[in-house]
């Protein structure tokens, strides 16, 4: 195997973790509620040992429990603003198809994701408070962020490292031709 292969096949086993942790990431966002209700039924029972060991936690996700199902009874289209979010995550994986296809293309995308994982520290940080979100679960937040832009660093480390390998030639059977061949044989041809 080449060392462009090589690289290639790194760089898309990398990309398809990342894609596959965002959807994840999306799909768990749709039943906040029934997550929330089992998560707060798990504490109280067979995860007790967790709830005894964090009770902030354990009173955390009852809060929240309580507060989605009032909403959700309540003024359920609320909730609507979850979906959305769980469809952004989806689409944002779907743009890291472009890397996936070709890297050095569409390198923009990894540092697009880079940029993504560094504002979610100050929408954290900012937002949190505001709404009235423990900072502990804030640092939680932020871990998203710090986990999200190692993988990415590491995946526009071997573009970059990709992109300075020297173009493949066409001498194998169908393989295109390089321009740099093609343009000198235009130059060749006898003007009319």
């Amino acid at each position: 195997m080449t060392e462009r292969r090589a690289l290639e096949k790194r760089i898309r086993g990398w990309l398809a973790f990342f894609i596959v942790c965002l959807v994840l990431s999306g799909l768990t966002a749709f039943p906040l509620v029934t997550e929330l209700r089992l998560i707060d039924s798990a504490l109280a029972s067979w995860a007790s040992p967790v709830a005894d060991a964090m009770p902030g936690l354990a009173q955390w996700i009852e809060r929240v429990r309580a507060g989605l199902d009032a909403t959700d009874a309540t003024y359920p289209f609320v909730l609507y603003g979850t979906d959305w979010l769980a469809f952004a995550h989806l689409v944002i994986a779907v743009a890291f198809y472009g890397p996936y296809r070709d890297p050095v293309r569409n390198i923009w995308v990894i540092e697009f994701g880079m940029i993504a994982c560094a504002g979610i520290i100050p929408l954290a940080l900012i937002c949190g408070p505001i709404r009235g979100i423990p900072f502990w679960w804030s640092v939680i937040d932020m871990s998203f962020g710090v986990f999200g832009v190692i993988p990415l660093l590491f995946v526009r480390r071997l573009i970059k490292r990709l992109e300075a390998l020297p173009e493949p030639t066409a001498d194998r059977p169908g393989q295109a031709p390089r321009e740099d061949v093609m343009r000198q044989d235009s130059s060749l041809r006898p003007s009319s």
